[in-house]
């Protein structure tokens, strides 16, 4: 393999269950309180719409936690040794894990497990074409629901680090975070490490305006939604009617995102109507945030012990490595 230079990439579809759109927006408008799944946020536009997000001033996570795997990238490679297999639950843009493949001791393989094919297959090709000694492997599968990874001969004696960056675990409730992690356990196997970003809890005046910026981006990324609606499911809504908002709801340490009807009306969608009063809300994210520990104690009960907790100066967010015991 040393003098190898073409990349070595595979895929396998496991033909995953995708949720259909208008059958979850039907479903969530038909509930009261009326939600949207926020996994619905990334269409194109809603895409390039969080890319925005992620340079603003207000939004700290992303930048943070690059600042945090470029600092402490030594001490996560010298846990996981020579050797290892990053196994990626989901795939987002592909600057962490170039970032953590870049710190690592002669990494092996990279296996990006996500959901959707066709991201999945643009962002694990451009990891294998950027380190082109390390085996990639993209499975199309539902990572919450056990996918198999196998390893066979190829890193030895090496080690799996699991990775779960962008607070992505803060989406999931709290009960649905612990499955994943339970999930993720069983499928990296005892020993294994995992390291996972983590939102922390912080004052509002820092937390708030990472959700409600003063360029209006994250409003125009929850209005998107609804625009996705009206351009993909024929739907009606007047976007000028409703408004972004978004709350700290300190009894369940979550940031809530929800769309605001501005007046009494009624939006047509897939043959139905939906009735809105003057300030009824669609529900459409929830961010969790945790103290480390918190989360610790989260990990501990899905089966992981607790290595490592980095966070920057300002505490505004962690990274952890956790073992599966």
């Amino acid at each position: 393999m040393q003098g190898r230079s073409e990349p070595m990439l595979s895929f396998r579809d496991d033909g995953p269950e995708v949720e259909d759109f208008r059958t979850a927006v039907v479903a969530g408008l038909q509930r009261a309180p009326k939600t949207l799944p926020c996994k619905f946020f990334y269409d194109r536009a809603g895409s390039e719409l969080f890319d925005r997000i992620c340079e603003l001033d207000e939004y700290y996570p992303t930048r943070t936690e690059v600042g945090l795997l470029e600092r402490h990238g030594p001490e996560i490679a010298a846990a996981a040794g020579e050797n290892c297999h990053v196994i990626e639950f989901g795939t987002g843009a592909s600057t962490k894990i170039r970032i953590l493949l870049s710190s690592l001791r002669r990494p092996l393989a990279y296996t990006a497990i996500d959901i959707s094919r066709q991201h999945l297959l643009e962002a694990a090709g451009e990891v294998a074409a950027a380190f082109p000694h390390v085996a990639v492997d993209a499975i199309c599968a539902d990572y919450t629901r056990e996918p198999l990874v196998e390893t066979g001969d190829r890193c030895g004696k090496g080690v799996r680090l699991g990775f779960f960056p962008g607070s992505t675990i803060g989406n999931l409730t709290p009960s649905e975070a612990r499955g994943f992690l339970r999930v993720a356990a069983r499928t990296l196997g005892a020993g294994a490490m995992m390291l996972v970003g983590v939102d922390l809890k912080k004052d509002e005046s820092v937390l708030l305006p990472a959700y409600n910026d003063g360029d209006g981006v994250t409003a125009a990324f929850n209005m998107n939604l609804l625009a996705r609606i009206n351009r993909e499911l024929d739907g009606d809504f007047d976007l000028s009617s409703f408004n972004h908002d978004a709350v700290y709801n300190r009894d369940l340490g979550r940031v809530e995102m929800h769309l605001v009807s501005a007046r009494a009306q009624t939006v047509r969608l897939d043959g139905r109507a939906f009735d809105f009063e003057e300030g009824e809300t669609i529900h459409t994210e929830n961010s969790y945030k945790f103290t480390v520990a918190e989360f610790r104690g989260m990990a501990a009960e899905a089966g992981y012990e607790a290595l490592a907790a980095w966070t920057d100066r300002r505490a505004l967010f962690s990274i952890h490595l956790l073992r599966v015991v």
